[in-house]
């Protein structure tokens, strides 16, 4: 969504960092490319003017002529201004004292309200809500069945007690759900209303008449980000008409400028509460303005990467591949494919490696990345014989041709595979002994230097000679008879893990990824799902 922005923003960043210090002629220059990016990403240019004005203002400050690093102040307040812009904080939904909570969407039609209530029905059954979908479009074909079928996929209930069509009173049937909801005891209803393809006095009427039956605690204006600066004038005229108290973006996963997220907040005063980036119902958060701001800035998102993971991920999940990265076996095939398995349930490859700080720069490799390179290489293990996945040196010419038939892939596919399987079987065991290729060692993972490590390993093997002199090798018999008897009363040395290397304990992200600080993952528990 924010592609040519982030690209423009980064370009100009890259040109200040070559400077030790900025002169008025840098500012003005920096804030002229900054504007023209914002201007091309289609937002609105009463933002654009309030928004250069105050990095300006900042930059000629005391807190850049005084830095050490100029460029990189300049940065953090057009980080920081961008924040503002997208609303500062994260808002979140203010819950009735007394349930049900009521939460009305409205918006144009087209806009993707029906499917965001039933993402936005999971979402609150995932935090143990017992939510209740309501059926209030009564006029858009089909619109009451579609909402059964979002509903039932994201096993959410869903009250629809007209057919819909154009039959039913919809200021009723919104009316009627609250009794329902306090007689199966949820906690939430959701209202989807009607919308037009454009804004007309009709539909705000009946928006309004609904409003005023049923109260709501939330009243969220959904709209589709991918109609730029038509999204503005939409969202004032629905302020006017009916009033929100929160704006919900949906279709971010699209190729649009994205003026119209920095744009809505500014313009009306309401803040963005969810953002929808994909068809699937799992493709929804709350919006958080200080991780979009870094990820238009190439930054990375590590957080939400760090938050997906706790509630995709099983605490046996875990656990398990815990305990095979940290024993002595061998990192085997079906290891490799249930870690696989664990990557593809965050969703799209190329999404994943977007949240990572300086991948910004890697676009077109990451546009690359095809998630079907992934089902081919499940369908080649899944088709070799388990003594195969564990031991692929078995793997033989006609064995390879077996396996290529079973899998509906080529001879060279599966040889690649296995080849390049025995690579990060023998760096996964280089990590584990600590010795990282081209890598001093990391500390509390063992040494760097291998050839030392492997005389030190031989030495220790070897032991102390046996001396000639009888009483001498008596005595050094009777100590080694006395250290073996001292190990079985001590028992075996309890397993102990390896120290984190720098950047996983909060440490700095290295160059390739951007840099920047690097948030301690010792904060989170990946074992527990939420």
């Amino acid at each position: 969504m924010f592609e040519t922005l982030s690209d423009r923003l980064t370009s100009v960043f890259s040109s200040l960092r070559s400077k030790g210090r900025l002169s008025e002629e840098d500012i003005n220059a920096t804030a002229r490319e900054i504007r023209l990016a914002l201007l091309e990403a289609d937002v609105a240019l009463p933002v654009v003017r309030d928004f250069i004005a105050k990095v300006k203002e900042r930059a000629r400050g005391e807190e850049v002529s005084r830095a050490l690093n100029p460029a990189q102040q300049v940065i953090k307040i057009v980080n920081e201004e961008l924040i503002e812009v997208l609303g500062g904080e994260t808002r979140e939904i203010r819950f009735a004292k007394n349930p049900p909570t009521v939460i009305m969407l409205a918006g144009l039609q087209g806009a993707g309200k029906t499917t965001l209530a039933g993402k936005l029905g999971q979402w609150l059954a995932g935090q143990r809500n017992t939510p209740l979908l309501v059926a209030a479009d009564l006029q858009r074909p089909n619109a009451v069945t579609q909402l059964q079928v979002v509903g039932e996929r994201a096993k959410v209930p869903v009250f629809a007690p007209e057919p819909g069509n154009g039959v039913g009173d919809p200021v009723e049937v919104a009316r009627r759900s609250l009794e329902e909801a306090e007689r199966n005891n949820h906690n939430v209803v959701i209202i989807d209303t009607a919308g037009r393809l454009g804004v007309d006095e009709e539909m705000m009427r009946q928006a309004a008449d609904i409003r005023d039956a049923v109260s709501p605690d939330e009243v969220l204006f959904v709209v589709d980000a991918m109609i730029g600066q038509d999204a503005v004038a939409t969202a004032q005229a629905f302020l006017d008409g009916v009033g929100y108290d929160a704006v919900a973006l949906t279709k971010l996963d699209g190729d649009a400028r994205g003026g119209a997220a920095l744009s809505i907040r500014h313009i009306t005063g309401r803040p963005i509460m969810f953002a929808s980036t994909g068809e699937k119902l799992d493709d929804f958060d709350l919006f958080h303005p200080e991780r979009m701001a870094s990820r238009i800035l190439d930054m990375g998102d590590v957080l939400t990467l760090i938050e997906k993971a706790q509630r995709t991920f099983e605490e046996e999940e875990v656990n398990r591949m815990a305990k095979t990265l940290a024993s002595d076996d061998d990192f085997t095939l079906d290891d490799f494919l249930e870690q696989m398995g664990m990557v593809r349930k965050l969703g799209p490859i190329g999404n994943l490696l977007g949240m990572m700080p300086g991948m910004g720069q890697m676009k077109d490799q990451l546009a690359s990345v095809d998630d079907k390179d992934l089902d081919r290489i499940t369908a080649i293990i899944r088709s070799m014989t388990p003594a195969e996945r564990d031991n692929p040196k078995i793997i033989n010419g006609s064995r390879r041709l077996r396996i290529a038939n079973g899998s509906g892939t080529e001879v060279g596919e599966v040889s690649g595979l296995v080849t390049r399987f025995f690579e990060a079987q023998k760096m996964m065991r280089q990590m584990k002994n600590g010795n990282m290729p081209g890598m001093p060692g990391m500390p509390g993972m063992g040494g760097g230097n291998r050839k030392k490590a492997k005389a030190q390993a031989k030495k220790a093997k070897k032991g102390k000679q046996r001396s000639g002199n009888p009483m001498k090798a008596k005595q050094q018999e009777a100590e080694k008879a006395a250290e073996r008897q001292r190990r079985r009363e001590e028992g075996p040395a309890p397993q102990q893990m390896p120290d984190l290397p720098p950047g996983l304990g909060g440490g700095q992200l290295p160059p390739a990824l951007g840099g920047g600080k690097m948030p301690d993952l010792s904060d989170f528990d990946f074992g527990k799902k939420k």
